[in-house]
Protein backbone atom coordinates (compact mmCIF):
# COMPACT_ATOMS: atom_id res chain seq x y z
CA UNK A 1 0.00 0.00 0.00
CA UNK A 2 2.87 2.40 0.82
CA UNK A 3 4.43 1.76 -2.58
CA UNK A 4 1.08 2.45 -4.28
CA UNK A 5 0.65 5.75 -2.37
CA UNK A 6 4.22 6.73 -3.21
CA UNK A 7 3.64 6.01 -6.91
CA UNK A 8 0.36 7.99 -6.91
CA UNK A 9 2.05 10.97 -5.19
CA UNK A 10 5.05 10.83 -7.54
CA UNK A 11 2.84 10.61 -10.62
CA UNK A 12 0.65 13.45 -9.31
CA UNK A 13 3.71 15.65 -8.70
CA UNK A 14 5.06 14.87 -12.18
CA UNK A 15 1.72 15.73 -13.81
CA UNK A 16 1.51 18.95 -11.81
CA UNK A 17 5.03 19.93 -12.87
CA UNK A 18 4.27 19.11 -16.52
CA UNK A 19 1.09 21.18 -16.43
CA UNK A 20 2.90 24.05 -14.73
CA UNK A 21 5.68 24.04 -17.34
CA UNK A 22 3.20 23.83 -20.22
CA UNK A 23 0.85 26.45 -18.78
CA UNK A 24 0.39 29.40 -21.09
CA UNK A 25 1.61 32.85 -20.12
CA UNK A 26 -1.10 35.49 -19.91
CA UNK A 27 -0.58 39.16 -20.75
CA UNK A 28 -3.61 41.47 -20.49
CA UNK A 29 -5.98 38.57 -21.09
CA UNK A 30 -4.01 37.17 -24.06
CA UNK A 31 -2.75 33.61 -23.56
CA UNK A 32 0.62 32.78 -25.11
CA UNK A 33 1.70 29.14 -25.15
CA UNK A 34 5.16 28.41 -23.76
CA UNK A 35 5.96 26.34 -26.88
CA UNK A 36 5.03 26.67 -30.55
CA UNK A 37 5.64 24.53 -33.64
CA UNK A 38 6.95 26.36 -36.70
CA UNK A 39 7.43 24.13 -39.75
CA UNK A 40 8.36 21.10 -37.66
CA UNK A 41 10.63 22.93 -35.22
CA UNK A 42 9.70 23.33 -31.56
CA UNK A 43 10.16 26.95 -30.42
CA UNK A 44 9.91 28.40 -26.93
CA UNK A 45 8.45 31.70 -25.82
CA UNK A 46 11.41 34.04 -25.41
CA UNK A 47 9.32 36.89 -24.02
CA UNK A 48 6.03 38.73 -24.34
CA UNK A 49 4.67 42.16 -23.54
CA UNK A 50 2.28 44.94 -24.41
CA UNK A 51 2.59 47.76 -26.93
CA UNK A 52 1.31 51.01 -25.46
CA UNK A 53 0.45 54.19 -27.35
CA UNK A 54 0.32 56.91 -24.69
CA UNK A 55 -1.79 55.23 -21.99
CA UNK A 56 -3.68 52.91 -24.36
CA UNK A 57 -2.90 49.21 -24.73
CA UNK A 58 -2.66 48.50 -28.48
CA UNK A 59 -1.54 44.86 -28.71
CA UNK A 60 0.31 42.01 -27.02
CA UNK A 61 3.35 40.56 -28.81
CA UNK A 62 5.21 37.31 -28.16
CA UNK A 63 8.56 36.20 -29.59
CA UNK A 64 9.30 32.50 -30.15
CA UNK A 65 12.82 31.16 -30.72
CA UNK A 66 14.61 27.80 -30.71
CA UNK A 67 16.70 28.93 -27.73
CA UNK A 68 16.47 31.87 -25.35
CA UNK A 69 18.06 35.15 -26.43
CA UNK A 70 18.60 38.30 -24.39
CA UNK A 71 19.85 40.76 -27.03
CA UNK A 72 18.64 41.81 -30.49
CA UNK A 73 21.84 40.41 -32.05
CA UNK A 74 21.26 37.00 -30.42
CA UNK A 75 17.71 36.96 -31.81
CA UNK A 76 18.69 38.03 -35.33
CA UNK A 77 21.77 35.82 -35.60
CA UNK A 78 20.10 32.70 -34.22
CA UNK A 79 19.63 30.05 -36.89
CA UNK A 80 16.36 28.24 -37.41
CA UNK A 81 12.73 29.34 -37.49
CA UNK A 82 11.45 32.31 -35.50
CA UNK A 83 7.98 33.70 -34.85
CA UNK A 84 6.58 37.01 -33.67
CA UNK A 85 2.87 36.86 -32.89
CA UNK A 86 0.77 39.98 -32.30
CA UNK A 87 -2.73 39.93 -30.75
CA UNK A 88 -4.75 43.13 -30.95
CA UNK A 89 -6.20 44.68 -27.79
CA UNK A 90 -8.03 47.44 -29.68
CA UNK A 91 -9.33 47.96 -33.21
CA UNK A 92 -6.78 49.32 -35.67
CA UNK A 93 -7.13 50.14 -39.35
CA UNK A 94 -5.08 47.55 -41.25
CA UNK A 95 -3.89 50.04 -43.86
CA UNK A 96 -2.60 52.30 -41.07
CA UNK A 97 -0.89 49.31 -39.42
CA UNK A 98 0.96 48.56 -42.67
CA UNK A 99 2.17 52.18 -42.79
CA UNK A 100 3.27 52.05 -39.14
CA UNK A 101 5.26 48.84 -39.75
CA UNK A 102 7.00 50.45 -42.74
CA UNK A 103 7.78 53.54 -40.66
CA UNK A 104 9.20 51.27 -37.94
CA UNK A 105 11.60 49.73 -40.45
CA UNK A 106 12.57 53.19 -41.72
CA UNK A 107 13.27 54.43 -38.17
CA UNK A 108 15.72 51.57 -37.54
CA UNK A 109 17.63 51.32 -40.83
CA UNK A 110 19.85 53.49 -42.94
CA UNK A 111 18.52 54.75 -46.30
CA UNK A 112 20.84 52.48 -48.33
CA UNK A 113 19.78 49.32 -46.47
CA UNK A 114 16.11 50.28 -46.66
CA UNK A 115 16.22 51.03 -50.40
CA UNK A 116 16.88 47.32 -51.07
CA UNK A 117 13.74 46.40 -49.11
CA UNK A 118 11.31 48.81 -50.82
CA UNK A 119 9.64 46.15 -53.05
CA UNK A 120 9.03 43.92 -50.01
CA UNK A 121 7.77 46.82 -47.89
CA UNK A 122 5.35 47.87 -50.66
CA UNK A 123 4.06 44.31 -50.88
CA UNK A 124 3.69 44.09 -47.09
CA UNK A 125 1.75 47.38 -47.12
CA UNK A 126 -0.56 45.92 -49.77
CA UNK A 127 -1.10 42.78 -47.65
CA UNK A 128 -2.31 44.86 -44.70
CA UNK A 129 -4.23 47.33 -46.88
CA UNK A 130 -6.28 44.41 -48.26
CA UNK A 131 -7.44 43.41 -44.76
CA UNK A 132 -10.49 44.57 -42.86
CA UNK A 133 -9.67 46.42 -39.63
CA UNK A 134 -8.01 44.24 -37.00
CA UNK A 135 -10.30 43.98 -33.97
CA UNK A 136 -9.47 42.98 -30.38
CA UNK A 137 -8.43 39.31 -30.40
CA UNK A 138 -7.34 39.31 -34.07
CA UNK A 139 -3.76 38.20 -34.67
CA UNK A 140 -1.00 38.52 -37.19
CA UNK A 141 2.28 36.59 -37.27
CA UNK A 142 5.63 37.17 -38.85
CA UNK A 143 7.67 33.98 -39.19
CA UNK A 144 11.12 33.24 -40.53
CA UNK A 145 11.48 29.73 -41.99
CA UNK A 146 14.95 28.86 -43.36
CA UNK A 147 14.82 27.81 -47.00
CA UNK A 148 11.36 29.36 -47.41
CA UNK A 149 11.58 32.96 -46.20
CA UNK A 150 9.39 35.33 -44.22
CA UNK A 151 5.73 34.39 -43.93
CA UNK A 152 3.07 36.88 -42.89
CA UNK A 153 -0.14 35.40 -41.52
CA UNK A 154 -3.18 37.59 -40.77
CA UNK A 155 -6.21 36.21 -38.92
CA UNK A 156 -4.96 32.65 -39.46
CA UNK A 157 -4.41 32.94 -43.25
CA UNK A 158 -0.92 33.05 -44.79
CA UNK A 159 -0.70 36.08 -47.08
CA UNK A 160 0.81 35.52 -50.52
CA UNK A 161 4.25 34.20 -51.36
CA UNK A 162 7.11 34.21 -48.82
CA UNK A 163 9.56 37.13 -48.77
CA UNK A 164 12.79 35.29 -49.67
CA UNK A 165 15.44 37.74 -48.40
CA UNK A 166 16.70 37.12 -44.83
CA UNK A 167 17.27 40.91 -44.59
CA UNK A 168 13.51 41.46 -44.84
CA UNK A 169 12.78 39.41 -41.71
CA UNK A 170 15.61 41.13 -39.84
CA UNK A 171 14.26 44.54 -40.87
CA UNK A 172 10.80 43.64 -39.57
CA UNK A 173 12.23 42.44 -36.24
CA UNK A 174 14.01 45.77 -35.87
CA UNK A 175 10.56 47.41 -35.55
CA UNK A 176 10.38 45.83 -32.09
CA UNK A 177 14.05 45.13 -31.29
CA UNK A 178 15.95 47.95 -33.02
CA UNK A 179 17.53 51.11 -31.58
CA UNK A 180 14.23 52.98 -32.09
CA UNK A 181 11.71 50.28 -31.10
CA UNK A 182 7.92 50.65 -31.31
CA UNK A 183 7.90 50.47 -27.49
CA UNK A 184 11.03 50.29 -25.30
CA UNK A 185 9.33 48.29 -22.53
CA UNK A 186 7.91 45.85 -25.09
CA UNK A 187 11.41 45.41 -26.51
CA UNK A 188 12.70 44.51 -23.03
CA UNK A 189 9.80 42.10 -22.50
CA UNK A 190 10.37 40.33 -25.85
CA UNK A 191 14.03 39.88 -24.86
CA UNK A 192 12.94 38.10 -21.70
CA UNK A 193 13.07 40.88 -19.10
CA UNK A 194 10.69 40.31 -16.20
Amino acid sequence: MKLFNYLVLTLGAALFAANTLAAPMEVHGVKLDEMAQVHGTQLQLNGAGTRYKAIFKVYVAGLYLAKKAGTPDEVLNQSGPKRLIVTMLRTIDSRELGKLLTRGVEDNMGKAAMSKLIPGLIRMGEIFAAQKPLAPGDQFMIEWVPGIGTLITVKGATQGEPFKEPEFFKALMMIWLGPVPADEKLKEALLGAK
